[in-house]
């Protein structure tokens, strides 16, 4: 049998203008769909059902986004600066650039929550077709966020949230759990004695649960062995490593620094290279991915890092709010954990031999070829 003679496989039609109509419609749909001499085998009386075609038209689809406004979604950042998020920005980029929107990277060099609220206010005022803001504070972003949702502005959480706030969705890691293992990694590593935990700024909802849930593991599963000790570096890189510098210099005792941010955990592995205080025993770990911290991972001054893939919080933001305005809300955002990671010596290797716009170490947009 010919691929194009259907006609031994066709029902009763009502009349030869329905018939031939019918084996036109089988024609186009083999044709369209790529289904090959094997779709020959489904009965006619199947193929002529909507269901059935329904499914195949969408097996013929040619085209993945028609012609559509140029949104733009804005992005309200708590540091702005802080290399934790050159991935982000790339995630942001490469949506952008997929979709055929734009975005814009705004917010606080250093943790200015009045700073953040301006920007979001001035997003709403500009009409953003999204915004998507760094929640780390309680109830700040709570009267914009309304204020967007009125005025038909979607509104996510990246990167830190905000339980009350009216936001559609959340896209970034569980903080408090990811906190709770590294406590419990920090008991295994350290046994006993006084560890110091150095948060750049405390309170604030992005690494605030990180601590808290560090410190509650700490106590459950040390048996009060591991005494904690909070202590605040500043949201700027220079300040972060000279806080934690003096503190070691003043407590040469600790048998473990550890960090729940990007900044501080890089001037934790600074400080063990500087002091050698691997071979002292020391233990030393944290968060976040920045070409210093690979290097010291790699080097054994820190024993752990944690990736919680900072380019998917930049990547995920654009494509639900863009799906969000594309759908008239139908595709909804959805909750998103990003994940948690160990980076140890074991497998820091793929992260310091792959150069990528994923980890923030390179800003070429290619696939990298073994």
């Amino acid at each position: 049998m010919e691929f194009d003679d259907l006609s031994a496989e066709q029902p009763e039609a009502a009349s030869p203008e329905e018939r031939e109509e019918l084996v036109l419609d089988r024609r186009r749909i083999l044709k369209r769909a790529g289904l090959g001499a094997a779709a020959l085998t489904v009965p006619a009386s199947v193929l002529a059902t909507p269901a059935f075609g329904a499914v195949t038209g969408a097996l013929a689809a040619d085209s993945f986004i028609k012609s559509h406004p140029k949104w733009k979604f804005v992005f309200v950042n708590h540091v702005t600066t802080n290399p934790f998020f050159v991935p982000t920005i790339y995630g942001a980029q490469d949506a952008c650039s997929l979709l055929g929107c734009s975005y814009q990277w705004t917010g606080s060099k250093t943790s200015d929550i009045s700073q953040m609220v301006n920007a979001f206010n001035s997003a709403i005022s500009a009409k953003a077709s999204g915004i998507a803001c760094c929640l780390v504070d309680l109830k700040a972003f709570n009267g914009p966020t309304n204020n967007a949702l009125k005025k038909d502005i979607p509104v996510l959480g990246y990167n830190a949230d905000a339980a009350s706030n009216g936001r559609l969705a959340y896209i970034g890691q569980d903080l408090y759990l990811s906190g709770y293992e590294m406590g419990k990694r920090i008991v295994n590593l350290v046994g006993s004695g006084d560890v110091a935990l150095f948060i750049a700024t405390p309170g604030q909802l992005n690494i605030q649960p990180r601590i808290d849930g560090a410190t509650a593991a700490i106590k459950k599963f040390s048996g009060g062995k591991i005494k904690t000790t909070a202590i605040a570096t500043g949201s700027q890189l220079p300040e972060e490593l000279a806080k934690i510098d003096a503190y070691y210099l003043g407590h040469r005792n600790l048998k473990g620094m550890f960090a729940v941010d990007a900044g501080s955990t890089q001037g934790v592995g600074q400080v063990m290279a500087k002091y050698g205080l691997k071979k002292k025993g020391m233990k030393a770990g944290g968060y976040d991915l920045t070409p210093t911290t690979l290097k010291l991972i790699a080097s054994g001054a820190l024993d752990f890092t944690i990736d919680q893939q900072p380019y998917l919080q930049g990547w995920l933001p654009v494509l639900q709010l863009f799906f969000y305005r594309y759908s008239s809300g139908l595709v909804a955002p959805s909750n998103t954990n990003t994940g948690i990671l160990f980076v140890t010596r074991g497998n820091v290797k793929p992260y310091l031999t792959t150069k990528t716009r994923y980890e923030g170490s390179s800003s070429a947009q290619k696939y990298p070829v073994s």
